[in-house]
């Protein structure tokens, strides 16, 4: 190994929204927060948010500004956590792929994420 794995950082108008919203997610702590950058901080990895001026939110599933990343969160009830990160800010997606396991939602700068109750060892649905 090189170097170990930290995490991601998503560009996004507002830092401190966006690691707002996905403490209210996922937990964590806010430990880096300036103008500019935010990182909230789990165990085992980090997720930073990055000021980007010129932010543009993907269109998923329209191509034209690619989602670029996203991020799936496990859920041991979909009904139930759904409600909890609308509550939180979150927009479900009118396209919905595979309901029953996953769903997509847009966090409030306009990235799509998943909550899944799918598990496996070997990777992620062939259909994604």
């Amino acid at each position: 190994m090189v170097a170990p794995f930290w995490g991601p950082t998503l560009d996004c108008p507002d830092p401190l929204r966006l690691a707002e919203f996905y403490q209210q997610v996922a937990g964590g702590e806010l430990t880096v927060v300036t103008a500019a950058f935010v990182e909230l901080r789990f165990d085992a990895f980090s997720l930073g948010f990055q000021r980007d001026l010129n932010y543009r939110a993907p269109t998923w599933p329209d191509p034209r500004v690619p989602q670029q990343c996203h991020l799936d969160f496990m859920a041991a009830d979909l009904d139930s956590e759904q409600a909890r990160i609308v509550a939180a800010g979150a927009v479900p997606t009118a396209v919905q792929p595979e309901p029953a396991t996953f769903r997509v939602f847009l966090d409030p700068a306009g990235h799509p994420f998943c909550l899944t109750t799918w598990r496996t060892p070997s990777g992620p649905p062939e259909s994604r």
